[in-house]
């Protein structure tokens, strides 16, 4: 709405102040400046964000299958195997919820 008339809809979940597509280089550049602002280190890569938001939707319990959608994942395995690391902390919730459901 700031923008006015200038405003060019492209149904774009990021964009410039005008509807316009980022600029990679530009955005990554925005990124990093905001990990240093945090104080967070500089070597994260914007692709983290995804990939630790896949490992964090995982963790919480949202079906692989989503994910794998959600990601564009052409396979269920592709998405199963890059977060295999996340297993061991479902397998172990799911051993406890069978122990309380036994007793």
């Amino acid at each position: 709405m700031a923008a006015g008339s200038s405003w060019v809809e492209n149904a774009l979940v990021f964009s410039t102040g005008i509807g316009t597509p980022l600029e990679p280089r530009l955005a990554v550049e925005d990124f990093k400046r905001m990990l240093a602002k945090a104080g967070l280190p500089t070597k994260i890569r914007f692709h983290d964000l995804r990939h630790s938001a896949a490992s964090l939707l995982l963790a919480q319990g949202v079906q692989l299958r989503t994910i794998m959608e959600l990601l564009g994942h052409s396979s269920i395995a592709i998405t199963a195997n890059l977060y295999a690391h996340v297993a061991p902390d479902l397998m172990r919730e799911a051993a406890d919820s069978m122990d309380a459901v036994l007793g």
